[in-house]
């Protein structure tokens, strides 16, 4: 466990944000967090920050910011049908990803190209092109900071929603993530649901390689590439909304995409609502909506926290009193 003090937090957030944290600790091994304990960490303000991916600092945080960085994949069941992995929360989800595509295990290629750490994984239930990562999670094992009880909490347990989990709720704050186990079909499937990856895959022939490089095509399609441009990936959730209220918004915007959630709710394209209003591709200053994806928010080099925020709250409002619609931010705001 190595410790430091006003650390920069600048390389640690893609949104590229000058921050700084009052102490911050490379978390080495997960039975640090018994000294953690033991130096009173928990009691004061405190936040797990895995590659700073899905995080906006507004300001110093003046706490102890953890950060994972132990690694390890470990195979603990194998029949010809699956494998069930136990992945350290430190692993990079780009690594992660290229040791399932190397040992063709299926079921999470549709997330290539997440930025990220495997520990924050489940935190988000982070999801794309029709297939969200607690399609394979088996269980999620950590750390109860309040006690240092350990924990495994099998899938079933952690209320995973739509980019939401347990952790993101009832556990915020009080959990600390140390492994994510996977269970992965050995068999070839593929989830082609997507409509655009689907149009895609059309006319080639069906591989982890063609799927993978396809939805990467995509990916790059739309998203920022992080060294230039600072960004959080989609800024905010696709609303969900009545199916009654989407009869009415109809009628004013026939065009309104949506998809079905169940026989009462539908979710809709947060990105048209946005480009609707107006924001795709403006930019404020330093801040503003990226031209190919107005899902996201974005740092043109030397945006303030002052800017960033100017603009997501001027995309809620402008969304809101065209659609009578509350979007709500996917990324934490700190």
């Amino acid at each position: 466990m190595i410790a430091y003090k006003n650390y920069s937090l600048k390389k640690l957030n893609t949104f590229g944000m000058d921050s700084q944290c009052a102490i911050f600790i490379a978390m080495e091994d997960p039975t640090d967090v018994f000294k953690l304990d033991k130096a009173h960490v928990f009691e004061h303000p405190h936040y797990i920050l895995g590659s700073g991916s899905n995080t906006l600092f507004t300001k110093r945080f003046e706490g102890t910011v953890i950060h994972p960085v132990f690694k390890g994949i470990e195979i603990k069941e194998e029949t010809d049908d699956d494998v069930l992995l136990r992945v350290a929360a430190g692993e990079t989800w780009s690594d992660f990803i290229d040791y399932c595509i190397q040992n063709q295990y299926y079921g999470l290629e549709n997330l290539i190209g997440i930025p990220g750490l495997v520990g924050s994984a489940p935190v988000q239930n982070i999801g794309a092109y029709g297939v969200e990562v607690k399609d394979c999670i088996d269980r999620v094992e950590g750390y109860y900071t309040n006690t240092t009880q350990e924990f495994i909490l099998a899938a079933a347990q952690c209320q995973f929603g739509y980019r939401n989990s347990l952790f993101k709720n009832g556990l915020k704050g009080k959990a600390l993530i140390t492994y994510v186990w996977f269970r992965l079909s050995k068999k070839e499937h593929y989830n082609l649901s997507y409509k655009a990856l689907a149009d895609e895959m059309e006319h080639q022939e069906l591989s982890l390689k063609s799927v993978t490089d396809c939805i990467l095509k995509i990916r790059n399609s739309k998203l920022p590439n992080l060294d230039e441009i600072g960004c959080a990936g989609s800024f905010f959730k696709n609303p969900i909304i009545l199916r009654s209220r989407l009869a009415e918004l109809l009628e004013n915007f026939p065009d309104l995409t949506s998809y079905p959630v169940d026989d009462e709710y539908v979710k809709l394209a947060a990105g048209q609502l946005i480009e609707k209003a107006g924001w795709k591709g403006k930019r404020v200053g330093n801040a503003g909506v990226y031209d190919k994806q107005a899902l996201v928010v974005v740092n043109y080099g030397n945006a303030t926290a002052e800017e960033i925020t100017n603009v997501y709250q001027a995309v809620i409002q402008d969304v809101y009193a065209m659609f009578d619609i509350l979007l709500s931010p996917e990324v934490n705001i700190l």
